[in-house]
C-alpha cells in the first residue's frame, strides 16, 4: 500500500479526501488523531471528525507521541494521520523546538514508509500566506514546512488539495528529469 501525503489549507478538503481514499482501499483502517479538545470550538471540530469516520475503523487519539502511535497500529492496517499541523502545534506548546520536532518527524516518516499497510498523512500548508508578524508564529510556520518536507521526501505520492481539488506534486528530481536544455 502506498504512503500518501495530502497538503492544503484549512477546510480545503484534505481530510475528506483522506477518508475517501481509505474507504475505497477496502483495507482495515486505523486513524491517528492528533487534536486535543482544549476549548469548546475544538471539541466541536473533533466531534464532527469522529462522526465522519466509519464505525468499523480503529481510532488512536495521540496528540504528541506520533511515532509510538504509528508503531502501536496494526502493521497491515491503512493508517490515516490527521493531522501533522496539530501535532507540531502540540509539540511547540510543550516547549519543544525545531530540531527535535523535525527529527521526530523524520523518524515517524521513516517508520510510516516501511509499513506494509500504507498511510495517508494530512497536513496544512501554512507557508503560502503572509509572513507572520511574531517570531513564535514564524518559527511554527518554518517548522511545519520542514516537517511537511520530511514526510513528502518519503511519500510515494504527495498532493496539494485546494477547494476540494487535488494537484499532485512531484519531487524536484522528477521535475528536473523532464527539463531538456537546448543551446541557443
Amino acid at each position: 500500500m502506498p504512503h500518501i501525503l495530502l497538503l492544503g489549507g484549512a477546510r480545503s478538503g484534505k481530510s475528506t479526501l483522506a477518508l475517501e481514499i481509505a474507504a475505497r482501499s477496502g483495507a482495515p483502517v486505523t486513524m491517528i488523531a492528533t487534536a486535543e479538545p482544549l476549548d469548546p470550538e475544538m471539541a466541536e471540530r473533533i466531534a464532527h471528525h469522529r462522526a465522519q469516520r466509519p464505525s468499523g475503523w480503529t481510532t488512536i487519539e495521540e496528540p504528541v507521541a506520533l511515532l509510538e502511535a504509528v508503531q502501536a497500529a496494526p502493521a497491515r492496517s491503512l493508517l490515516i494521520i490527521d493531522c501533522l499541523t496539530l501535532w507540531v502545534s502540540n509539540l511547540v506548546g510543550q516547549g519543544q523546538h525545531d530540531p527535535a520536532i523535525v527529527a521526530a518527524a523524520g523518524r515517524a516518516a521513516t517508520t510510516l514508509a516501511a509499513r506494509p499497510g500504507g498511510a495517508i498523512v494530512v497536513s496544512n500548508e501554512v507557508g503560502l500566506g503572509i509572513i507572520p508578524v511574531n517570531p513564535v508564529a514564524r518559527g511554527y510556520r518554518d517548522t511545519l514546512g520542514r516537517v511537511n518536507a520530511a514526510f513528502a521526501a518519503l511519500a510515494d505520492r504527495t498532493a496539494l488539495v485546494v477547494a476540494g481539488r487535488l494537484h499532485e506534486l512531484t519531487s524536484a528530481t522528477e521535475f528536473m528529469e523532464g527539463i531538456t536544455w537546448h543551446a541557443r
